[in-house]
């Protein structure tokens, strides 16, 4: 699957050009009805700001993951990944298994709350990338391949097609929100992954629905 600015090296996708990642000034590029409502709602939390005063601000997130969260195949994929390998549930991977994504763990997502909160006055208005930024970016096949050494298990998988819309790569530049609301990730995707895995593995119960 070829995307215009887009190389694979050692095994993983990457943007040609971007190290940094995507920011804010990037034209917003909708690839599903799910990415076309984002949207919507990012451009009416900016329009509020600029025509009522209101002091709204947009956070464009990528791929929050962690504790208590409920992971389904279709959404949220790294808890999805982690409850079926734990459970040794199959796994589908559609397309090669080396898209990127950047991942960002819940408690980190609560903190940049809390510095748009505090620093409203500057995010007032504004949108902001909230992400894992270049630092936590994981391929499907890296994720699944830490699972396996963590758990010590081969991991049952599915092979599929790429879905419509699935982007190779997306990774958030984080620099204005560490300018406006001095705000970074703090929590390694490591660490972050090894404490769902710990969770899921004390909660098994709450996931006797699957099949």
């Amino acid at each position: 699957m070829a995307e215009r600015g887009v190389v694979e090296r050692n095994g993983r996708y990457e943007y040609a050009d971007l190290p940094g990642g995507v920011d804010e000034r990037q034209p917003l590029d909708f690839h599903s009805p799910y990415g076309c409502s984002k949207g919507t709602a990012d451009q009416y939390t900016l329009d509020y700001s600029r025509i009522y005063g209101l002091k709204t601000t947009s956070f464009r997130q990528s791929c929050i993951y962690g504790t208590r969260q409920f992971g389904i195949e279709d959404q949220g994929w790294v808890a999805w990944f982690t409850i079926a390998a734990v459970l040794g549930k199959p796994i589908t991977l559609y397309g090669d298994g080396k898209q990127i994504r950047d991942v960002l763990q819940v408690d980190d997502l609560a903190r940049a709350y809390a510095a748009a909160y505090h620093h409203r006055d500057q995010a007032s208005g504004q949108a902001f990338n909230i992400g894992g930024g270049p630092g936590n970016t994981l391929s499907l096949l890296e994720l699944l391949s830490y699972l396996a050494s963590e758990l010590g298990i081969q991991i049952p998988l599915r092979w599929s097609d790429w879905r419509p819309g699935d982007q190779p790569v997306f990774v958030c530049n984080l620099d204005k929100a560490n300018r406006l609301l001095d705000w970074r990730p703090r929590i390694a995707v490591q660490d972050g992954v090894h404490q769902l895995i710990q969770w899921v593995r004390d909660n098994r119960a709450l996931f006797d629905w699957l099949p």
